[in-house]
């Protein structure tokens, strides 16, 4: 396998574009952040293999920070990048970090929404919106912790032929759905029985008895 010279993921941009679903550190934490502390960032580098990854997520100790830029050494032993050793010096900004050793004040959205949803196909492949959401008695723990939220969404247009395909479902985090229509936000603290529909005529959802 043959790659070229790696370079850093610039995390901001990813979190903006998947924030339920990419934990980027708060301010809280890069403001905290002092040398000695660990930082994790992307690795990127060209790989003309399909069959392998194009990054490594590294670790790396912080041993100089000036006005949100920071010098470090690195803390892991690459596996696919060749020409990184561990304890090269890396130079990087706050962009580039995704995690740390540092303990945030509030849960993260990520965290927030992690647990799982049965979803569409139409929304979550063709991008409909969510127009029909219930929420149903959980079916338990999916693992490690995630479990089922019991919501259920739809983009209100699925015929019974289509809903009765498995392969049209799917059982993802909230946030992976949060990515594609977070116009659902407001609901998904409601109980189980909860259920609501998007009127054209009106605008907006309205509650379904």
């Amino acid at each position: 396998m043959h790659t070229k010279p790696w370079r850093l993921d610039d995390a901001e941009a990813i979190a903006a574009a998947a924030k339920y679903t990419f934990y980027k550190p708060s301010r809280y934490v890069l403001d905290k952040l002092e040398v000695g502390n660990l930082v994790k960032l992307i690795f990127t580098f060209d790989n003309t293999d399909p069959q392998q990854p194009n990054a490594e997520r590294m670790w790396v100790i912080i041993t100089e920070k000036s006005n949100g830029k920071f010098v470090g050494t690195l803390d892991n032993e690459p596996y696919f990048i060749k020409d990184l050793n561990h304890g090269d010096t890396i130079e990087f900004e706050e962009k580039h970090i995704i995690n740390s050793d540092l303990d945030e004040v509030e849960p993260s959205l990520v965290d927030k929404y992690i647990h799982r949803c049965l979803v569409s196909n139409k929304i979550l492949v063709e991008g409909c919106k969510v127009k029909y959401l219930m929420r149903e008695e959980s079916l338990g723990e999916y693992r490690d912790g995630i479990v089922d939220s019991g919501w259920r969404l739809f983009a209100g247009d699925e015929s019974q032929e289509y809903l009765d395909d498995a392969e049209n479902i799917q059982f993802v985090s909230l946030g992976a759905v949060l990515n594609k229509d977070d116009t659902i936000l407001e609901f998904l603290d409601e109980p189980i029985g909860s259920a609501f529909e998007w009127l054209d005529e009106l605008n907006r959802f309205e509650r379904v008895s």
